[in-house]
């Protein structure tokens, strides 16, 4: 019985949002469909503007594998990890998950194809890529959309949360499994 309530509720939730939301406009005089294309229109030139900022931290991100720079950062990090009782295969993914979403889910999948999904590794890779974000990407694109030029510390911050992520990923992990 809760199987199929969750279930239908969950194939409607989004469907019924869209619906309140046009009945509440309608109810408030709003004229949705003109607001809607207007909201379109402003969402277009917002991707418009951010593409420079999205085309160039897309040529960094390539960069940086295809030179072997990922792969020197992991030789220097591995010794030390691997001390610390952290599993090495987990270091291309702590790496790239601040730069890239894509990039690191394909490493997440490599991860689980080799690992298996219910290994250590597998598991603390699934964890960390919940637990963190593309701390370069969201700053490339709501920075850019917005115009900020000094970002202060939010750079800072964010690998600093990304590093609680994957730390905290490891110790959850190696906790309950």
């Amino acid at each position: 019985m809760l199987t199929y309530f969750t279930t239908n509720v969950s194939v409607w939730a989004i469907p019924g949002i869209l619906l309140a939301i046009l009945v509440f406009g309608l109810l408030r005089s709003v004229r949705v469909y003109e607001v809607f294309v207007e909201g379109a229109k402003e969402g277009f030139s917002n991707a418009i503007r951010i593409m420079p900022f999205l085309v160039a931290m897309m040529v960094a991100v390539s960069i940086f594998r295809d030179s072997g720079a990922l792969d020197e950062c992991i030789s220097w990090l591995r010794p030390v990890l691997s001390s610390a009782g952290i599993p090495t295969e987990l270091l291309p993914l702590a790496i790239l998950r601040p730069l890239s979403g894509t990039g690191a889910l394909g490493v997440t999948s490599e991860l689980l194809y080799s690992q298996g999904p219910d290994s250590l590794v597998g598991r603390i890779a699934s964890t960390l890529l919940g637990s963190t974000d593309t701390t370069f990407y969201v700053l490339t694109v709501y920075f850019g959309a917005i115009g900020v030029i000094k970002p202060r510390y939010s750079i800072v911050v964010g690998l600093i949360g990304d590093l609680v992520g994957f730390i905290g990923s490891v110790y959850i992990c190696r906790l309950l499994f």
